[in-house]
């Protein structure tokens, strides 16, 4: 994430004298260019409201339709969201209404790409307003990045309801869709993979939290040299009371 943060933050300050319009437009495009990027790769899928299912290296999708009709169902997955390789975007949609499948289609079609740009428009203008706002700077790096992403859903999904409600064909009054998504990250600089073999390797369970932070901070300076090092904090759970060398750990 942060290599993405550091580019929207050039971008906020190249287009800090030319109005919010400019900075909406090249917002706009960016998300635009990303989204025709991953569907070219095949990094977006998609159920529409079809029977149908879909593999991915990090998600399955199938959606059935069942006995009341048009299926009101969509769902989509967008690997490497943001061209985040470590980032996945997973939303379900079950539409409800005379219009509630072409509802839940829209939204799961265009909540995305709106997703993205609200972000980085939320992103540039945290990042142009830094040294002003002193209360957000002083923030550790993990409550800005919840803070932005807060303002970054509710703002997607307020702008969703007023283009549906503006819709030329559509009355959105008595139809509509709920709407479940979910970001999934990976840490930077160590795979799931690599975490639950350090902490199942710890000789005692009361030092796995400690073991595990301290070989994600070599791994940062590893690699990612040059870049200021974020807090690292870490929970480990065990779920029975069997030895660490069972594998029988989740982090």
């Amino acid at each position: 994430m942060v290599q993405f943060f550091s580019l929207l933050e050039v971008l906020a300050k190249s287009v800090s004298s030319k109005g919010r319009n400019v900075k909406n437009d090249m917002g706009r495009e960016t998300a635009e260019s990303l989204t025709r990027e991953a569907r070219k790769n095949h990094h977006i899928l998609r159920c529409p409201g079809t029977t149908t299912a879909q593999c991915r290296s990090t998600a399955s999708a199938f959606s059935k339709k069942g006995e009341k009709g048009v299926n009101q169902d969509c769902l989509t997955v967008w690997e490497e969201f943001g061209c985040q390789q470590d980032m996945t975007l997973c939303g379900i949609f079950d539409g409800h209404g005379p219009w509630g499948h072409f509802v839940a289609k829209w939204v799961s079609k265009f909540l995305p790409s709106l997703l993205l740009h609200t972000w980085q428009e939320i992103l540039a203008v945290h990042s142009l307003d830094l040294d002003l706002d002193v209360k957000f700077s002083e923030l550790p790096i993990d409550a800005q990045h919840f803070h932005i992403w807060k303002q970054t859903c509710l703002r997607t999904c307020a702008t969703l309801d007023q283009e549906l409600e503006q819709h030329p064909r559509v009355d959105s009054f008595d139809s509509g869709t709920t709407a479940l998504a979910i970001m999934r990250q990976v840490w930077d600089v160590i795979s799931n993979e690599e975490a639950v073999q350090i902490v199942s390797t710890a000789p005692v369970r009361e030092e796995s939290a400690k073991r595990l932070v301290k070989h994600a901070a070599r791994a940062w300076k590893r690699k990612r040299r040059g870049i200021a090092m974020d807090d690292i904090s870490a929970i480990c759970m065990y779920f029975h009371n069997s030895p660490p060398s069972c594998h029988s750990c989740s982090v």
